[in-house]
């Protein structure tokens, strides 16, 4: 969740000054912002930005792409992609290393607030769920297509609900009769079934989060794209996550926590302290999260958690 906002229409970005201050930005320096969003993180990174420094963001969301093309800065580049392909991006920018990388995961307010996009059961829309609009299956397609067993793994694993078997089961039942293709559909469906409500939760919260990492492949494209940030960070440069969800947030505690960890030998080899390999990072301060005010500010902010590391 990128930006959140308190109203509509209205984006914030989390975490902006934390994120910006733990990328320690050289004037002269190169950084790339994999999720522009709407902006925030790419805009405060170029004020930091003198003449000669460089700023490549990404985005798969064509709707944050075009906004991003509205900024005229030299310094400035968008590719439209997602974190599967920073690689390939960066090679054909030309860009062998950089200074920094931001990686601020999920989904974007925008995106939320958007009734089109069909990722929020506060509007009847068509399910589509997807963030780059111009290709892969929507929400609709994998329910009509899924088996009752794979509609559970995803609601379970995804979504960490615990009435994933009951949801799947209900899911597959009523598709007999007709399509769930709207998210009111599938939101009244879902409160029929989800009897048990947690406080302040929506009863479909948790199976629309995991139709939509599930969609969009999130958990798969931020695995691929940790270790290619690392390759790509200059000595000293740094990676900085923001998570939102406990599952991501798992992804990158344990990326970051290995690689500042040093290469042990196998069983039984005597080797030295001194002759191991090094690690790769160092770990950067603790988990930072957002502050009382700012959750106040923008309540989507609260599950926000934000990771740094550096490459030696």
């Amino acid at each position: 969740m990128r930006e959140p906002n308190t109203t509509m229409g209205a984006h914030f970005s989390v975490l902006l000054a934390e994120a910006v201050a733990a990328l320690a930005i050289k004037p002269g320096g190169s950084y790339v912002d994999a999720t522009f969003g709407r902006g925030g993180h790419s805009r405060a990174i170029l004020a930091k930005l003198g003449a000669n420094g460089r700023l490549l963001a990404l985005d798969r969301d064509p709707a944050a792409v075009a906004v991003a093309r509205e900024i005229a800065d030299t310094r400035f580049a968008i590719v439209h992609a997602a974190f599967s392909e920073l690689a390939a991006t960066l090679d054909a920018k030309g860009m062998a290393q950089v200074d920094g990388v931001l990686l601020d995961l999920g989904v974007s307010s925008p995106q939320l607030d958007d009734a089109s996009r069909g990722m929020s059961f506060r509007f009847d829309a068509p399910l589509d769920m997807r963030m780059d609009t111009t290709k892969g299956e929507t929400a609709a397609d994998f329910l009509a297509r899924a088996s009752e067993r794979e509609i559970e793994e995803v609601i379970r694993d995804y979504g960490e609900e615990r009435f994933a078997h009951a949801i799947a089961k209900a899911l597959v039942a009523t598709r007999r009769e007709c399509s769930i293709s709207t998210t009111g559909q599938l939101a009244a469906l879902l409160e029929k079934v989800v009897r048990t409500r947690e406080p302040g939760l929506h009863p479909a919260t948790r199976s629309f989060q995991a139709l939509r990492i599930y969609v969009n492949r999130e958990l798969e494209e931020l695995s691929l794209v940790l270790p290619d940030a690392l390759a790509c960070l200059a000595s000293g440069g740094r990676l900085v996550a923001i998570s939102f969800h406990s599952l991501e947030d798992r992804i990158v505690k344990h990326f970051m926590r290995d690689e500042a960890t040093s290469r042990q030998p196998p069983k039984g080899v005597p080797v030295r302290a001194a002759e191991l390999p090094p690690p790769h990072m160092r770990l950067i301060g603790k988990a930072t999260r957002a502050s009382a005010a700012e959750i106040s500010a923008n309540p989507r902010a609260r599950s926000a958690t934000m990771r740094v590391a550096e490459k030696v």
